[in-house]
């Protein structure tokens, strides 16, 4: 079972009689978390974060393994720069299985204690997701793609099969558009990735909107997009913009934003709108941009730096940074990310820049929020 003191998580092994003292397993300062026995019993599969600072939300987690026969734990996926969710044992306790996200997709991963190699078992351009599996070794997951909405899958003899078909008579109905990922190059050379909704596939000129998602760790996917549909559907080219600091890239791309927020996202987000203007998508005189959460964020700092937006919605946004300390739940980030408001107020009015740039922003925007929001809190 896991133990938490601050960020630092360690797993404890407890023999259920009376009086059993608890058997300290992990000693590592970041995250441990996720224990879970092999078949034969003799071995423990756990999640650790890659960091061991106090507060990290840029980190990933690593696959461990804790041999109980040798009392000794092994890191076996620290080569693998990719992050592991729910985790399960194969039947025949040489692999782990994962759902693994990677460059907008996520599929079905098996991965070998032994050798330290992940397998991809699934390779679709879409997304695997709420996996569970069976004492038989049985696997049943959701999947989605730009196409068509969740429908459950089985996994079975090394294939996937589809088991419903829930979604065939509302997809019926819609207007196909044209859907697509692509990848543009931001003003230092980084090249982002991202997913583009049209109309149809000669659409051209279009206006376009931004639409930046929260977290700033997550990614968007080769997923269904409703929202982004409905606007595609409308007229508008709508991309979504896996700016730095989003997931299923690694840690080094997730974590390029530590402590400088408002800088790499922003070139990427406008990479994106000029590689879409140049290739004549997007008409460069109607361009929107719209977030929530981190996405608000991002949408407060891209407007404060070009002032090519004719428009943009904020949600749940802030610009003055100082004012959500004490305010949220993200007191541990920012203190290990920025530092104390007195301690490093330079740094904090850095990251404030859109709300000393009000007079220079251009861009008509709607601001949204809710007062009862308590992650996302209305202030700044």
């Amino acid at each position: 079972f896991p133990v938490t003191i601050g960020s630092n998580t360690d797993i404890f092994l407890l023999s259920l009689v009376k009086g059993a003292t608890p058997l300290r397993l992990t000693t590592y300062k970041g995250a441990n978390s996720s224990p879970l026995f092999s078949p034969d019993n003799s071995k423990i599969a756990f999640l650790q974060s890659s960091s061991e600072k106090n507060y990290d939300m840029y980190d990933i987690a690593h696959l461990g393994v804790y041999d109980l026969k040798t009392n000794s734990s092994t890191i076996v996926s620290k080569k693998y720069d990719r992050g592991f969710s729910t985790i399960f044992w194969s039947r025949d306790g040489q692999s782990i299985l994962s759902l693994i996200e990677d460059d907008r997709k996520q599929n079905l991963v098996q991965f070998n204690i032994q050798t330290q190699k992940p397998e991809l078992l699934t390779n679709e351009m879409g997304v695997f997701s709420a996996m569970d599996m069976n004492d038989k070794g049985d696997i049943v997951l959701l999947y989605s793609n730009l196409e068509t909405p969740n429908e459950i899958y089985s996994y079975q003899n090394k294939s996937t099969k589809r088991l419903t078909h829930l979604q065939d008579v509302f997809v019926s109905k819609m207007k196909k558009g044209f859907h697509k990922g692509f990848q543009s190059v931001s003003s230092d050379g980084t090249i982002v990735s991202s997913i583009l909704h049209l109309p149809d596939t000669n659409a051209k000129n279009l206006p376009l909107i931004l639409f930046i998602h929260g977290g700033p760790v997550a990614q968007d996917d080769f997923s269904f997009d409703m929202t982004s549909r409905i606007y595609a559907e409308a007229g508008y080219a709508v991309a979504t913009v896996n700016y730095r600091g989003s997931s299923g890239r690694g840690v080094a791309y997730t974590n390029a934003i530590y402590a400088d927020w408002g800088n790499k996202e922003v070139k990427d987000i406008i990479g994106a709108a000029d590689y879409l203007i140049k290739e004549g998508i997007a008409d460069p005189n109607r361009l929107g941009i719209a977030g929530w959460s981190y996405g608000g964020i991002l949408t407060n700092y891209t407007i404060a730096t070009d002032k090519r937006f004719k428009a943009a919605v904020s949600g749940a946004g802030s610009s003055l940074m100082m004012s959500v300390y004490g305010s949220d739940q993200y007191i541990k980030q920012y203190e290990e990310e920025i530092g104390k408001p007195w301690e490093n107020p330079k740094k904090w009015e850095a990251l404030s820049y859109p709300f000393y740039k009000v007079k220079e922003i251009k861009t008509p925007t709607l601001f949204m929020a809710s007062q009862a929001d308590s992650n996302a809190i209305v202030t700044g």
